[in-house]
């Protein structure tokens, strides 16, 4: 029988290279820690994503140096949204409004990138401030001490052979699926179900001036410009509507009547553009948070709290939430602040910061009537502004490595 791959002892391990484990690996690395991170998908990759990321995302990379970067790769610099609306029943259509993207909070655009492009970056950023990544390996199980507690991960690598990797610390950032989370028993603390669905496709050959929204009772759509003269067309909506528009069709077919109900003009539109993607999405998006922490572990990401794509913020949550891990963390590695109390303070923080924000998207994925749907994306927006400065008015961790 072969014997794992040694491992020495590192600070951190991070099981999972995608938005929150590269960028808690990038913040840890920067305030001076040792960081393994492994993921048995090498970047760059595509995943599932809604793609948008809210003003939160925007000021976390404008704070950890990225920004300017991530406009570099081609994302386009978003500086309008524009907003249809198809009344209920019995009710004319309204016009679309455009409204410019407000300077807030230190960024004055949005970004859709490419998901391939983006957990790219990152995860080479975490790598140039002194993280390392290994890729193809295959996480299923944690180490464990006599008294419990979480001291490694135990796995295998793209060749079959068994890999162990200790740590004072093992962080979670493995998705919905997360086998950590599973592996450290932590438990659902919320679960609001899963009533919700997203379908979305690429789609070039137009000019996208702008984000575009499309709400009407029973579905939300729209418009992400994204790399390369794409954008990603979206329609959200109830699983049940999802479920009853594929029953007997292709995906390609039950995305194209969904749109063309949900959004007709735009559908219109897109009869002269070309579908550069297979369809994709989630038939099921559960509104749950797990557990996230204990002796020696913590969740971050998807792994710690998942809601419906319906708001956008899953990249916002990701990002804001490494970095309240990466600072509890660092309290607890140098000594500052005793392990249970920093890891205490993350969890309290991540829960209190992602509630409002948690209740107003699993309202809107029970999608009500319009002029209810609309009001609740108008307490979204102000709950994200919110978020975003309080964001900003933080100190950036490792502020002075990422300037050197």
């Amino acid at each position: 029988m072969l014997s794992p791959t040694p491992s020495p002892g590192h600070d951190v391990v991070v099981v999972g290279a995608r938005a929150a484990g590269a960028a808690t690996a990038l913040l840890l690395a920067r305030l001076g820690h040792d960081v393994v991170v492994v993921d048995r998908t090498e970047l760059p990759s595509d995943t599932i994503s809604t793609h948008q990321l809210a003003r939160t995302g925007m000021v976390a990379l404008q704070r950890w140096g990225l920004l300017d970067e991530v406009i570099a790769s081609g994302a386009p610099a978003i500086r309008q949204v524009t907003f249809h609306t198809i009344g209920d029943p019995g009710q004319p259509p309204k016009p679309p409004v455009t409204r410019a993207i407000k300077d807030k909070s230190g960024v004055d655009c949005l970004a859709a990138p490419r998901r391939w492009v983006l957990d790219t970056l990152v995860a080479r950023a975490a790598q140039h401030a002194g993280a390392t990544i290994r890729y193809g390996v295959t996480v299923n199980g944690v180490l464990r001490d006599r008294s419990g507690r979480v001291v490694g991960v135990r796995g295998y690598d793209e060749r079959d052979l068994p890999v162990e990797l200790r740590a004072r610390f093992v962080v979670g950032a493995d998705g919905l699926g997360s086998r950590v989370a599973r592996s450290v028993g932590a438990e659902r603390i919320a679960d609001r179900g899963a009533p919700g669905a997203v379908l979305y496709a690429y789609y070039a050959g137009l000019p996208w001036p702008g984000i575009e929204f499309v709400t009407r009772t029973g579905s939300f759509a729209g418009v992400f410009p994204t790399h390369h003269g794409e954008a990603a067309i979206w329609v959200c909506l109830p699983t049940a509507t999802a479920l009853a528009a594929r029953k007997g069709r292709s995906a390609d077919a039950a995305f194209a009547a969904l749109l063309e109900r949900a959004a007709p003009e735009l559908a219109e539109r897109l009869r002269d553009a070309a579908r550069t993607s297979p369809v994709r999405g989630m038939l099921r998006a559960p509104n749950q948070i797990r557990r996230g922490i204990g002796p020696g572990w913590a969740l971050v990401g998807d792994a710690a709290y998942h809601r419906d794509p319906v708001s956008g913020h899953g990249l916002s949550d990701a990002y804001r939430d490494a970095e309240l891990l990466a600072v509890a963390l660092d309290a607890a590695l140098t000594g500052a602040v005793e392990e249970r109390e920093a890891l205490a303070g993350y969890e309290q923080a991540r829960l209190r910061e992602s509630a409002e924000i948690f209740d107003l998207t699993c309202a809107l994925a029970q999608y009500p009537p319009v002029s209810t749907f609309i009001e609740l994306n108008k307490r979204l927006s102000s709950a994200i502004d919110a978020e975003a400065a309080a964001l900003a008015a933080r100190p950036v961790p490792g502020a002075a490595v990422a300037k050197a």
